[in-house]
């Protein structure tokens, strides 16, 4: 499936040290949130528009915004020489509902492995100017799971998502296998946080002023939110990617599948999509 039609959202700082390992606290130091443990704020990486809509803003997304980045099968190095790392993330399908310029209701109904892939870059202006560098600077995978409810109980309770890189053959863990609850902010905290963020964000230090892109968008009623990037392991944190490394997340099933059975379905490169959503990149240049 393609999502040129869709928002592309993605949320930073929701879960504990990722920011910190990704070298981006500075980035943030003068964004106060109210909760300590709230992400830090929300940016986009596609606008499902024509670029003419910009003229009309007083802050002016990036033309690279215009791009649809997402591929589920390539990740394109930047051109320039800079270090790239991948961000093993859960995306959200999400429906949008609006009364008048507001959002009033975030209803996410798709989950699956996703790959908020980032520039690692000192002073960057605003989060975005490392999301999206043109085509397959993202990944999502096929495989999405259909959520029957956002909340405690639901399926999404059940599951786990862990990530690796394959280089020269061999299978490194990139980031922790974590369950999806350990998300700083998940279900109803987080999409009630989605929507008042989206709502209420000004242009500000990293941030963007989402909601007037929004609305000169047309007011996407689809969108795909990547909820926040999980933990590095320590290979993670120090190993950028190169031609020819193969990016792996999974979001799996751990009441169905061990997480070492899922270290062997990686080395294997052999996947029960009844129980993963897997998403699979190769690296070029």
């Amino acid at each position: 499936m393609e999502y040129k039609e869709f928002l592309g959202l993605g949320i930073a700082g929701n879960f504990a040290l990722h920011l910190a390992q990704a070298g981006e606290l500075e980035d943030f130091k003068d964004v106060i949130t109210e909760d300590e443990a709230a992400p830090k704020g929300m940016f986009p990486f596609y606008l499902p528009c024509e670029k003419s809509v910009a003229s009309s803003l007083e802050y002016k997304p990036k033309d690279m915004l215009f791009t649809y980045p997402l591929s589920s099968n390539t990740i394109t190095l930047p051109k320039e020489d800079v270090n790239v790392q991948a961000e093993p993330e859960v995306g959200l399908v999400c429906e949008i509902e609006y009364e008048g310029t507001q959002i009033t209701n975030i209803i996410p109904t798709h989950f699956g492995a996703y790959n908020d892939c980032s520039i690692r870059v000192a002073g960057a202006s605003k989060i975005s100017d490392k999301k999206n560098w043109g085509i397959n600077s993202k990944g999502v995978s096929k495989k999405l799971f259909k959520i029957d409810k956002f909340s405690d109980g639901g399926v999404m309770d059940n599951f786990s998502i862990a990530s690796f890189l394959r280089r020269n053959d061999e299978v490194h863990a990139y980031g922790e296998d974590v369950t999806l609850n350990g998300y700083s902010y998940f279900y109803e905290k987080l999409t009630e946080w989605i929507k008042n963020q989206i709502n209420t964000q000004k242009e500000f230090g990293p941030l963007e002023p989402i909601s007037e892109y929004i609305n000169a968008c047309g007011k996407p009623t689809k969108a795909l939110i990547s909820i926040g990037a999980t933990r590095y392991t320590n290979y993670g944190e120090t190993t950028f990617l190169q031609e020819n490394d193969e990016v792996i997340v999974v979001v799996y099933d751990n009441t169905k599948i061990s997480s070492s059975k899922v270290v062997d379905a990686v080395k294997n490169s052999t996947y029960d999509s009844t129980i993963m959503s897997v998403l699979s990149q190769k690296v070029e240049k």
